[in-house]
């Protein structure tokens, strides 16, 4: 649920990390108001529409885009984007279906399908975040520092395969058995309500939006990010994808879009607070105290170590897939290499 954009009131779990960051589910309920043009616009302005799905609710990881927007940047590249709330089963079908030219998703929904016996022909073509943001949230006074520390408690989970063999290869690596992890299914909205209401003691969030949220709330918390335990986890989260057979047949097309967007997530690195209001404007029901705290963590990893916006780090790509191979968790090996191009990218 999304409350008003406003410096008061709790802040919600609509972008919330942990629902997107691991379990696959999604919020269908961004507004069709928020998409950037009115339908048939294109036609009358004689700029070439271009459908992008989001995957979430909007939220700190879409501020790029809608910065480019605000500002004419993807008018001046000559296209007008459509942005299409995400439907329930995600962004990847429809990406990968061709239902929407391009979208958002991330690294590892990307290998669910590539080790698929069937592969959706859908590709990465840029970074939105240089680092993994996600890792575990706790309440302060269980004193949950370290994956470790987890055996004992109660870890809210989504009974998926590539997020328990993290969490068990993160909870043994530094002695723990993973069978003390008591795990107990995920079933809230919002990651500081759960933890508050004792119906969990750590869950996987991005820290951008949970912890901020919990920052917010004044509720103490314990945090540590999965980045930061082992580089095989700092995979990227989220990505820009592009249908296939639209990027073979509008190449230029692909090329403009991301350029739009790299100004646009530039201008957010630089300003943060005045690309949350951009955000905020554009989406009025965000409540622009979570936002701002949201940016101020997120706008320095869009680029980061990076030489410039969007790279994708063949290094980190891989290590993380060949890990995913190494575990057996997609039906199939894959080319750990394979899922992304950079021929887009200017």
């Amino acid at each position: 649920m999304l409350v008003a954009c406003s410096q008061g009131g709790s802040a919600s779990s609509a972008a919330s990390g942990s629902a997107s960051a691991a379990s696959g589910s999604s919020d269908s309920s961004a507004s069709s108001a928020s998409a950037g043009a009115t339908a048939g616009s294109s036609a009358s302005s004689g700029l070439r529409s271009v459908s992008f799905v989001l995957d979430y609710a909007p939220n700190a990881n879409h501020t790029g885009l809608y910065v480019a927007q605000e500002k004419g940047w993807f008018a001046e590249e000559g296209i007008d984007v459509q942005f299409v709330p995400v439907p329930a089963d995600g962004s990847d079908a429809l990406i990968g279906t061709g239902g929407a030219d391009m979208g958002m998703t991330y690294q590892d929904y990307i290998a669910n399908s590539l080790g698929s016996a069937t592969p959706m022909p859908y590709t990465a073509v840029a970074a939105v975040v240089q680092h993994n943001t996600s890792g575990i949230m706790s309440r302060a006074e269980d004193g949950i520092t370290s994956p470790a520390k987890m055996a004992g408690h109660r870890y809210a989970t989504w009974n998926l395969p590539v997020e328990q063999a993290t969490i068990k290869k993160l909870v043994e690596q530094e002695g723990a058995s993973y069978g003390d992890v008591q795990t107990v299914p995920y079933e809230v909205e919002d990651d500081v309500m759960g933890l508050q209401a004792n119906l969990y003691d750590c869950v996987w969030v991005y820290e951008w939006w949970a912890v901020a949220n919990a920052r917010l709330q004044n509720y103490p918390v314990n945090y540590f990010a999965f980045r930061d335990i082992d580089p095989v986890f700092d995979f990227y989260s989220p990505v820009i994808a592009v249908n296939d057979k639209f990027a073979e047949e509008n190449p230029d097309v692909v090329k403009a879009f991301l350029r739009a967007a790299k100004r646009g997530y530039e201008f957010a690195a630089e300003h943060p607070q005045e690309a949350a209001d951009i955000l905020c404007g554009a989406v009025p029901e965000l409540n622009r105290a979570l936002i701002a705290e949201a940016q101020d963590i997120l706008s320095p990893l869009y680029i980061a170590d990076a030489p410039s916006w969007g790279v994708i780090d063949d290094a980190r790509w891989s290590r993380f897939y060949q890990w995913i191979n190494d575990e057996n968790l997609t039906e199939k090996a894959f080319d750990p290499s394979s899922g992304y191009t950079m021929q887009y990218l200017d």
